[in-house]
């Protein structure tokens, strides 16, 4: 009578240890696509229909809001999003440089305060951005650069997180072997990095170069602080001017939530492109093993 019992119990205990971890990612990415699926749905409908048809019901206005959105003050939102490239792109092709360079030197490289330097790093890790931003403005305007590119660009090139996984990165993808190898063929350090670490290291710095790029697109609080002229302004505090302004005008809400839904088709093209480096990857560890 017992071994029945055994055996439904093994059989009930793999399922519910498969099904509960799924019920939460499922919960987690309702919770996560339910706003981006209002700002799809709300983005399609005209001023009239925004507060007064059902919340998830398509409107008739998406062509009219797209022709707003591109026409207020003159082009506006074009040249926000053209910034909002300009600090994403710069920012994260540098921090990624900064990241690689600083991470392989941790990972391969003994020297003295190494292990301070990289609990450094971690600090730097845990501290919430928010925290920086005053500073980070006071240190910009004793330098002279505050209201400029300038101020938004430079404290975004070093990212604690970026050096700390290109150092677990290069630690795992580099092996010591290969450098002592091409050190003994007379190869320099600038070039075992650049036509070894650096391929090795591909797939971590593409996600670097991820993650900088979100969160520089996505950033408010920074570009808030920093700068004064609209013609500077990122998407996001763009679009909180229009949010601001909608009080007295209720049709700037309609363009605001338009721009909002045509701000994060860059983020989603970037991350299909990006995914070929990923499989890459992949595919060339497979054919390894």
């Amino acid at each position: 009578m017992s071994q029945p019992t055994l055996a439904h119990d093994t059989v009930r205990t793999p399922f519910l240890s498969k099904a509960l971890p799924t019920a939460v990612i499922l919960v987690g990415a309702i919770y996560c696509l339910v706003p981006v699926a209002w700002v799809i749905v709300a983005s399609t409908k005209s001023r009239s229909e925004l507060f007064t048809t059902f919340t998830f019901a398509p409107g008739s206005g998406l062509v009219d809001n797209l022709k707003d959105l591109f026409a207020y003050g003159g082009g506006q939102y074009g040249s926000w999003a053209l910034n909002s490239l300009l600090y994403a792109g710069v920012g994260s092709v540098l921090s990624v440089i900064v990241s690689a360079m600083a991470g392989y030197g941790l990972a391969k490289y003994q020297f003295r305060g190494r292990n301070l330097v990289f609990y450094a790093i971690l600090a730097g890790v845990l501290i919430p951005g928010i925290t920086l931003a005053i500073p980070q403005y006071l240190l910009m305007s004793k330098l002279g650069f505050a209201g400029s590119y300038a101020s938004v660009l430079l404290p975004m090139i070093v990212s604690p997180f970026g050096i700390y996984l290109c150092r677990v990165f290069a630690t795992a993808a580099v092996p010591v072997e290969t450098i002592e190898a091409a050190r003994l063929d007379g190869a320099g350090e600038a070039r075992i990095f650049t036509n070894i670490g650096i391929p090795m290291m591909l797939p971590g710095m593409v996600t670097v170069f991820m993650l900088q790029f979100v969160g520089i697109w996505n950033n408010f609080l920074l570009p808030f602080i920093m700068l004064s002229d609209q013609n500077k302004y990122p998407i996001t505090v763009g679009l909180y001017t229009l949010l601001s302004k909608g009080s007295g005008e209720p049709a700037l809400y309609s363009i605001a939530i338009i721009g909002a839904a045509v701000s994060i088709i860059p983020l989603v093209a970037l991350l299909l492109f990006l995914q070929r480096f990923w499989r890459l990857d992949l595919i060339s560890g497979g054919l390894k093993g």
